[in-house]
């Protein structure tokens, strides 16, 4: 474990919050490569924590899909597979347009502002940002689709389905040319919302899924070979 990441003290979060959010981090970063152990001496060593709060932070990203137990063996760090991903992106795809199409019907007025205020932000995070960044502001945005639903079961599993998809997307965000793509795609999202088009809303985010399934799967290929 020749990693350099480390805890960030949060005043405001319990520990065990405060190193799940690390190891998670390093997983998503790829500082934790897919595969590698997780020893709890040695990360609770690193991060100068006892082995309790790793425990449970490696409960919760096995939860997430992040992290694998393996009999015998221990946790490992999740490897994604092309079956997996298309897994994935299968349920994905159909709960994102059951969430937009809920969207359509009950964002408030305050909701579209913040969307726009997410997209303004999405956009600098474009132009001057790092991959982190964008990723970040990304997430934001798509959160206040989800949240407009109302329905917190629905936002709960698209959350789950996004964070195993997090090491993936980081590698599509990479590439400058994908990030002007985005953008477009966010812009045509947005303005589908704002005038409550439901089926080209749907199609808007059908775009933005399938884009980006293309993009993942030829790097999981690529990764794997």
């Amino acid at each position: 474990m020749g990693n350099n990441f480390q805890v960030n003290m949060n005043e405001y979060l319990p520990l065990r919050d405060v190193v799940f959010n690390t190891l998670r981090q390093a997983i998503l970063k790829g500082e934790l490569a897919p595969g590698e152990r997780l020893m709890e001496i040695q990360l609770a060593e690193k991060l100068g924590v006892s082995r309790t709060p790793i425990r449970e932070a490696i409960r919760k990203l096995e939860l997430e899909g992040l992290v694998l137990m393996i009999p015998r063996r221990g946790a490992e760090v999740a490897r994604i597979s092309e079956k997996s991903m298309r897994d994935v992106l299968e349920v994905r795809r159909s709960l994102e347009e059951l969430a937009i199409e809920l969207a359509c019907q009950r964002m408030t007025d305050e909701e579209f502002k913040e969307l726009q205020r997410a997209q303004e932000a999405f956009k600098s995070a474009v132009e001057h940002g790092s991959a982190m960044e964008i990723a970040e502001t990304d997430e934001a945005y798509h959160d206040i689709i989800y949240n407009s639903t109302g329905n917190m079961r629905l936002v709960q599993i698209l959350n789950n389905l996004r964070e195993q998809m997090y090491r993936y997307r980081l590698e599509y965000i990479k590439d400058e040319d994908k990030r002007q793509i985005l953008l477009v795609e966010h812009n045509k999202i947005y303005k589908a919302l704002c005038s409550r088009h439901v089926e080209e809303a749907k199609q808007a985010m059908r775009e933005h899924i399938d884009n980006q399934e293309i993009t993942v799967l030829k790097n999981i290929k690529e990764q794997g070979e």
